[in-house]
């Protein structure tokens, strides 16, 4: 999944921040809407990570996004729940840092299953490094959803994410605040992209699916990491 010519891009779905305040039902079909949208604009990885939904709900959802994703260059991983990913075919799991090794998910995941796991510091990184497949460190800036009192002091910054990109093999991608603005930070730390909940959303909060402009995101995203790639 690494790439020396253009950034690995995550959008990693939270239907709580995209359809604040809807119903089930309409909740479901503004994911769905998320997921075509990153799908047609080329993201390289949808992690789909909905903590709180019921497991078949889960299930179905995941296999829905699977059956948008099919053909494209999009592969859908699913958050934490192992059970789910593999029994709906999905193209790998994103592990917690308190979860299970990527060695143990290893032995019992298909072959080219993708596993990912989150990291927040170096040593964790390279501890939690063997078998995975990339990992995602954070939280790098703050964000909406790291900013109370004593988050600051956890907060990875632009030199902890090089310090950790150093420490390890696998690409990492930032997550944590990330916006176009910062991802010249991010591409300058070496890091190999970036996941994002925020910025894959709308800011009018007027509408209930607040789906952003994926594709100019995208364009916007690799031009930013291009630029640094050339910059003398």
């Amino acid at each position: 999944m690494v790439s020396d010519r253009r950034p690995i891009l995550c959008l990693v779905t939270d239907r709580r921040r995209l359809c604040a305040g809807c119903d089930d039902d309409t909740a479901w079909r503004c994911l769905i809407a998320h997921v075509r949208e990153a799908v047609a604009a080329g993201l390289d990885l949808v992690q789909i990570r909905e903590r709180e939904m019921a497991a078949g709900a889960l299930a179905a959802l995941v296999s829905a996004a699977g059956a948008i994703a099919r053909g494209s260059v999009t592969k859908i991983i699913v958050n934490d729940r192992l059970d789910v990913a593999i029994a709906c075919g999905a193209d790998g799991v994103h592990l917690r840092s308190d979860s299970v090794s990527a060695s143990a998910a290893r032995r019992i995941v298909p072959a080219g299953f993708l596993i990912g796991r989150s990291v927040h510091d170096a040593a964790e990184a390279v501890s939690a490094a063997a078998d995975a497949d990339y990992l995602i460190a954070g939280t790098v800036f703050p964000s909406a959803s790291k900013a109370g009192p004593g988050d600051a002091d956890r907060l990875l910054g632009a030199a902890g994410l090089a310090d950790l990109v150093r420490a390890v093999r696998q690409p990492v991608l930032a997550i944590g605040g990330v916006t176009l603005d910062r991802l010249p930070e991010v591409a300058a730390s070496g890091a190999a992209g970036f996941a994002a909940i925020g910025l894959f959303l709308s800011d009018d909060r007027r509408t209930p699916c607040r789906s952003g402009p994926f594709r100019a995101i995208v364009e916007a995203a690799r031009a930013r990491f291009d630029s640094m790639k050339t910059a003398p």
